[in-house]
């Protein structure tokens, strides 16, 4: 499964016309059929609401009806959140597969995991280099030019994949996507904080991006959980200065 999908959605919302979407899926594992998937949205209280449901039925399921909004939404089988989807107007394309679950076909389901394609690619080759460097010790490469090499080379993708993040975020500040890949990215984290790559994120966003309400709860437990490192590493400074 995709590496970015373990995260917690959030149903920011966008108003439309009653319009209509259809989403047409494929499976590949022959043991998923006859298993039921469902379309939930985060509800504020943190409850999931059912949107639609289907059947998978020889490899294939369907769900169509109104989308009087865009939703961003999660696709479950049974209890499991699998994917992230949204649900607006078109015909949305699920493919769920050995190697990774994928939809598009329509405009931001298409952004989405084209963002996510490309950062797994950026992960992939971070995973890559301790093979790497697996390989030239076996060879008798310098354990120094090693070390040298392989470090230069996580720098430079980090990099490339932090600014890839922060691009896709900043150019859906006001979409429906922003919030909810930067909370994709928030909950990749063991608990909340404010690392150097999320202040870059919040320091150019925009007030409406700032005061959303998932955004704003994150931010908050993450200053709070800053105040209590920074509380005890002064206690763990003074307790050492009296031992002396």
């Amino acid at each position: 499964m995709n590496k970015l999908l373990p995260f917690l959605c959030l149903p920011l919302m966008l108003t439309s016309c009653g319009r209509q979407y259809k989403i047409e899926g494929l499976s590949s594992i022959n043991r998923l059929d006859g298993k039921m998937l469902f379309v939930k949205t985060l509800r504020q209280d943190g409850g999931w609401t059912v949107v639609d449901s289907a059947e998978i039925i020889h490899g294939m399921f369907t769900m169509k009806g109104k989308v009087d909004t865009v939703l961003f939404a999660s696709l479950f089988m049974n209890d499991d959140n699998i994917m992230p989807l949204v649900v607006e107007n078109g015909n949305i394309k699920v493919s769920i597969a050995y190697d990774g679950v994928k939809a598009g076909g329509t405009p931001m389901n298409d952004a989405l995991y084209g963002f996510i394609e490309k950062k797994n690619g950026f992960d992939l080759k971070i995973e890559e280099l301790e093979s790497k460097e697996a390989r030239m010790m076996l060879d008798g490469v310098d354990l120094k030019e090693i070390y040298e090499e392989i470090n230069r080379e996580g720098e430079i993708l980090t990099k490339a994949s932090r600014e890839h993040v922060k691009k896709f975020i900043s150019d859906n500040y006001e979409t429906i996507l922003g919030p909810n890949v930067f909370v994709m990215l928030c909950n990749s984290l063991p608990y909340p904080v404010l690392t150097p790559q999320i202040d870059d994120i919040l320091k150019d966003a925009p007030y409406t991006f700032k005061s959303h309400r998932l955004v704003k709860e994150f931010t908050a437990k993450a200053r709070e959980n800053m105040q209590l490192v920074e509380e005890h590493q002064r206690m763990e400074q003074t307790s050492t200065g009296i031992r002396r």
